[in-house]
């Protein structure tokens, strides 16, 4: 089912086969032993939604999706998607291994409308804003040089 789920959320993003209707439902079916804990109220703000980066010109279509079922997918319009398990290390905090790294995270900001994480980095803060992809999504052109 995870699999189904990562899956009808890329190829919503790419505009392929699925119709907007099936992925909100298709996710809001599905719970964790996450949900029914103290972390409930922000896991489910975060989880199964597809987050689009924000403010990044240079590099368009960043996206992460927090699946209620601990995987991260992370795509972008350039690059191949990546997947991750991730989890919930506080009520305001979360984490993911990239290539053998763990990735933490402090959640500034989580509504609605908006994510704003702060990934604690080798070199320092690193703080990345997302809002929820609108569907259909479609990856904005890439200016060539």
């Amino acid at each position: 089912m995870t699999s189904k789920a990562a899956i009808f959320a890329l190829l919503s993003l790419w505009g392929v086969g699925t119709t907007a209707t099936v992925l909100p439902a298709y996710a809001q079916d599905t719970t964790t032993p996450a949900e029914t804990g103290d972390d409930a109220d922000s896991s489910d703000e975060l989880t199964n939604r597809v987050w689009v980066k924000a403010g990044d010109d240079s590099l368009p279509g960043v996206i992460k999706i927090f699946l209620s079922d601990g995987t991260l997918v992370q795509d972008s319009c350039w690059e191949t998607h990546r997947l991750s398990a991730w989890q919930m290390d506080g009520a305001t905090s979360v984490s993911w291994n990239e290539d053998g790294m763990d990735i933490k995270a402090d959640i500034v900001t989580l509504s609605a409308d908006e994510l704003v994480l702060s990934l604690q980095l080798i070199g320092g803060a690193v703080e990345e804003r997302y809002t929820p992809a609108g569907v259909p999504y479609v990856c904005p052109d890439i200016p060539k040089s």
